[in-house]
């Protein structure tokens, strides 16, 4: 693996997380000046830096070396469309499956240890694309609409690195006395972000970073058919 290899496979990420070089550097918790020196080639790229773009932002390791599988441990979602699942995909008898809890995502400040209390689950959704891993919730109001409908619901993963964040993609946001459901955007300031809703009666909201207190993002979009 020569070094201009992995320069060109970093400088694909920088642009594929749409970020400077040096609010990339920021992220890996590294020196912005050595970060350029190995970038411009001047130093090479050594194990410590891959591990911590590995670690930091959840790269694969194996396509950063060898440029073979997904660019990141799980993919960011596609939203094109809902799934359409019959209201008995609902299994209160099944074992395993996505959690589905009676909960309302775009209402109140319910912080995330009530949310996923086991008081609220009301069973599970056992189907092969919706990993297992995810909770299912609901979501209430027109500001999503059309992507996401009063009452659809959502399987949310939580983000447990608020550095990675795919930009442009929906997020479930835990503020300390709100939540909401909303595509994030990068803002001009790395330390705030631009939420932004779907109906464009809506106007956009900037907050800080710091204030967002739990971070899910929207895996997939669930509708549930009546007729099915």
């Amino acid at each position: 693996m020569t070094n201009e290899v992995l320069i060109g496979r970093i400088r694909e990420l920088i642009r594929i997380l749409q970020v400077t070089q040096n609010e990339f550097a920021d992220r890996i918790k590294t020196d912005r000046s050595n970060f350029s020196k190995h970038i411009n080639g001047k130093l090479p790229i050594n194990d410590s830096l891959i591990n911590k773009i590995v670690v930091g932002l959840g790269v694969s390791k194996e396509w950063l070396l060898n440029g073979t599988g997904n660019i990141f441990y799980m993919m960011p979602p596609q939203h094109s469309s809902a799934l359409s699942l019959p209201a008995s995909a609902i299994r209160r008898d099944a074992a395993a499956g996505a959690k589905v809890y009676d909960v309302d995502v775009t209402a109140g400040s319910m912080g995330r240890s009530m949310m996923f209390s086991n008081d609220r689950l009301i069973g599970v959704i056992d189907v092969p694309f919706i990993s297992p891993d995810c909770s299912v919730v609901r979501v209430s109001g027109d500001s999503m609409q059309p992507v996401i409908c009063n009452g659809d619901m959502v399987a949310i993963r939580e983000v447990r690195n608020a550095d990675l964040i795919f930009w442009g993609q929906i997020y479930v946001i835990l503020l300390e006395d709100y939540r909401m459901v909303k595509y994030i955007r990068k803002h001009a300031d790395p330390s705030m972000v631009i939420l932004r809703s779907a109906n464009t009666e809506y106007d956009d909201i900037e907050i800080r970073k710091s204030e967002i207190k739990d971070l899910f993002v929207v895996e997939h979009i669930i509708r549930f058919d009546s007729r099915m």
